[in-house]
């Protein structure tokens, strides 16, 4: 029996709940899970992304094994449902969590030792042992963890802190990974070999970060759970039973699909057709990264103020306009403005993700009701998960398909003796992608008119707060008027044409 299981007098006192917790425990709960998120982003800068891809290469993997790589970790999330029923029964999420992170972290021991330890032919089967074990044991911990956090942060708080939380890890998760990739490449330029050995190292690292992020884990304090004491069937079909949730996961699930079906092809494009150095797709990666840290802290903000949804209704349509715009930056090859383009799309980017992502993932947690949190969100997370998982498996599919494919539309002017053809639109192999995550992403912003959160308001209210915020950051920037009037003269045109739009409306 899991400690804290329900009627044993033995409790350690280390998972003891609290009926309800003090404002200084919240203080110090916050902090440990800021430490968590920080140590949490650390361990995927090190071994996810384009190192695990590396590393998998340098064992001899084929395409086909990239793929299913890839869809390892999100089609894990399955293992939610039956951690559903055990999060229920146990109901010390704490304890939970912390022994299916050690477990899960522990996979890190398998990757990195693998190699070292193992013949060469089974160096390969062991990473994705290792891969599998720690996308089910993180499923769990994940299923556990997102109930806790709904008890533990108040609602009133969610968007400032988790704005504050992510602006956080992902800064620390970006220096991770360019201390790596400066070390990788280090490794590589002394001719230290086999290469393989230096993404061994990353992932007994990432295994003794584990080490510290289990005493976060185990220093948040725990609120009582509470249930409502159902079965475990009707517990996972009660998110479905409900209207407003059941369009919160529509949104989700078409969202995620749009976003995944294009976003994994964004870097092979500016590689092969765009004909990018590999410094400047690190650079533009950089640069969208920058703007997802600088905005963290507004949409969170904005969503304490008003509504996740008012913040979402903002942030998608921009990123799907800046995914249908990917298509202009060959027209059919490389231009002049692509360079530009290219800067204008990281930018926006990465502005609409912050706001997405955060909306996302406060929306879910606001509206799953209190005393069913855990298959709530386990239900959230199982969608967001599935079309994570299936959309590039969908996408790579498809991607021989339209290599050898295209779709132009042409203007052409005759005259005696002269005949013009201008070309508007042409789509060709990662064009196609881009335009179905277009559609995709305006289907989801359809679901997302049908779901209710209280304090919703119209975008030009949102729009205008964030030129507000945006002034001021942009005045504290610089106190040099001309570089100042540079900056703000885009946004004071789109202000200006947003709030015509405004009164048009009314």
């Amino acid at each position: 029996m899991w400690p804290g299981a329900p009627g044993r007098d033995t409790l350690p006192m280390a998972w003891l709940v609290r009926e309800s917790l003090t404002e200084e425990e919240i203080g110090s709960g916050k902090r440990m899970v800021i430490g968590d998120a920080v140590a949490t982003q650390a361990m995927v800068g090190l071994t996810t992304g384009a190192f695990l891809v590396a590393f998998a290469l340098q064992l001899g993997a084929s395409n086909a094994m990239i793929g299913f790589l890839a869809a390892i970790l999100p089609l894990s999330q399955l293992v939610q449902i039956p951690a559903v029923h055990l999060v229920e029964t146990v109901k010390v999420r704490r304890a939970v969590s912390f022994y299916a992170c050690l477990i899960s972290r522990s996979a890190f021991l398998i990757i990195g030792l693998g190699p070292l330890c193992l013949p060469d032919h089974l160096a390969l089967p062991a990473l994705v042992v290792g891969l599998v074990v720690y996308g089910i044991f993180a499923a769990v911990c994940t299923c556990a963890w997102n109930s806790w956090m709904r008890d533990l942060i108040p609602v009133g708080e969610l968007g400032g802190f988790n704005s504050k939380r992510l602006a956080i890890a992902t800064t620390v998760g970006m220096l991770m990974t360019l201390a790596a990739g400066y070390y990788i490449d280090w490794f590589d330029h002394r001719m230290f070999r086999p290469l393989y050995l230096a993404y061994c190292s990353l992932f007994l690292l990432a295994f003794l970060i584990s080490l510290v992020d289990l005493h976060f884990i185990a220093s948040i304090p725990e609120p009582r759970m509470r249930t409502n004491g159902v079965g475990i069937f009707k517990l996972i079909l009660d998110p479905l039973k409900n209207k407003n949730f059941r369009n919160l996961l529509r949104f989700l699930c078409s969202w995620n699909i749009a976003v995944n079906l294009a976003a994994p092809f964004f870097t092979v494009y500016m590689f092969k057709r765009l004909d990018l150095s590999v410094f400047s797709v690190i650079a533009l990666g950089l640069l969208s990264q920058v703007m997802n840290l600088l905005f963290f802290r507004v949409w969170g903000r904005l969503s304490d103020r008003f509504s996740n949804k008012s913040v979402l209704r903002v942030c998608a349509p921009i990123f799907i306009v800046c995914v249908f715009l990917w298509t202009f930056t060959a027209f059919p090859e490389r231009h002049a403005l692509t360079i530009p383009l290219l800067i204008g799309l990281h930018i926006f980017m990465g502005i609409a993700t912050a706001g997405t992502t955060l909306g996302a993932f406060n929306i879910a947690m606001k509206l799953a009701p209190r005393e069913s949190a855990t298959a709530y969100l386990a239900a959230a997370g199982l969608v967001n998960s599935l079309a994570a998982g299936l959309a590039p498996v969908v996408g790579g599919h498809f991607a021989d398909y339209f290599a050898a494919r295209g779709l132009a539309f042409s203007v052409k002017w005759t005259s005696p003796g002269t005949e013009i053809t201008f070309e508007t639109l042409h789509f060709s192999h990662w064009d196609f992608f881009f335009v179905m995550a277009s559609f995709l992403g305006c289907l989801a912003l359809y679901f997302l008119g049908r779901v209710i959160e209280e304090g919703e308001v119209k975008n030009r209210v949102i729009m205008n707060e964030l030129f507000f915020n945006a002034r001021r950051w942009m005045r504290n920037l610089s106190t040099i008027g001309g570089i100042r009037w540079m900056v703000e003269l885009p946004y004071a045109i789109v202000r200006h044409r947003s709030n015509h739009h405004g009164r048009k409306e009314e």
